[in-house]
């Protein structure tokens, strides 16, 4: 019987970018990834978030990390961030695209919303990524590996029940951040099907529901009665980590155009 591959999950070597890393699930994978071995840049709007979120991550994991300020909606700025983590990490090796998010006032109905928040939700969730993945993916494909995983949402593949938020006091996010998402997953296939021959593998992730400080009780119950493992993911985002890991290492290499649902069984639990 041929000996397992144990290495199949080592990123040492590798160089990964984690947009949106400074702070929920987007540091919790950035963490991950440095804990598995590899070279780790973050990016937040404000620099001073993505430094401290830099030298946090290299203080508990030992691994290289580099904290960037950037906007991934603006050009200029995506090219001078890429400038400076090839000068101090190299180019990279993984893309997560993980910003994202709700943006504008307050989520309200769609017939309240504002266009300008709209355009604004679906730049931020939609076209960040494909701008960084235009960035960042061709020095991937001429090496000829590289992995991008995009972090879409369960959003993208059911609708909402408002009556969880209403109940909660909460505001869903609006109905634009699901069109972007399922966007996103159109983009994720198509391009994986441009650099598949490259050998850049495209994939992405939706999360479900992971719980968050502060969070009413009410809805945490009413979000996990409606979940088929009963709960909603785990506060630091640990439930996570085996997907971003899989996706960004050699265990995935034959995988590309796939959407790994990470919900506990939300989206299915009817």
């Amino acid at each position: 019987m041929p000996t397992p591959d144990t290495t199949l999950f080592d990123l040492r070597g590798r160089v990964a970018l984690v947009t949106g890393g400074a702070r929920h699930l987007g540091f919790r994978m950035a963490s991950t990834l440095a804990r598995f071995g590899a070279s780790v840049a973050v990016t937040s709007r404000n620099r001073e978030s993505a430094e401290r979120a830099a030298k946090d991550i290299a203080d508990s994991t030992g691994s290289k990390t580099l904290g960037v300020a950037l906007d991934v909606r603006d050009e200029d700025a995506l090219e001078k961030a890429a400038a400076l983590i090839a000068a101090h990490l190299g180019d990279p090796d993984i893309l997560v695209n993980n910003v994202g998010g709700t943006i504008g006032e307050t989520p309200r109905h769609l017939f309240e919303r504002s266009p300008n928040d709209i355009r604004a939700m679906l730049e931020i969730n939609l076209t960040g990524p494909i701008l960084c993945t235009r960035q960042f993916a061709p020095a991937m494909a001429r090496r000829g590996w590289g992995k991008v995983i995009n972090i879409s949402s369960v959003a993208a593949h059911v609708g909402r029940d408002r009556s969880v938020y209403e109940e909660s006091g909460l505001a869903a996010q609006p109905v634009e951040y699901a069109a972007a998402k399922c966007g996103l997953a159109g983009f994720t296939r198509d391009c994986a099907a441009l650099l598949g021959r490259d050998g850049v593998r495209v994939n992405s992730i939706s999360p479900g529901g992971f719980e968050r400080s502060g969070m009413p009780d009410i809805f945490r119950k009413l979000y996990s009665d409606r979940t088929a493992l009963g709960r909603m993911g785990d506060e630091p985002g640990s439930d996570l980590d085996g997907a971003v890991v899989f996706l960004a290492s050699t265990a995935s290499d034959y995988i590309t155009g796939h959407d790994l649902v990470v919900d506990g069984g939300f989206s299915f639990w009817k």
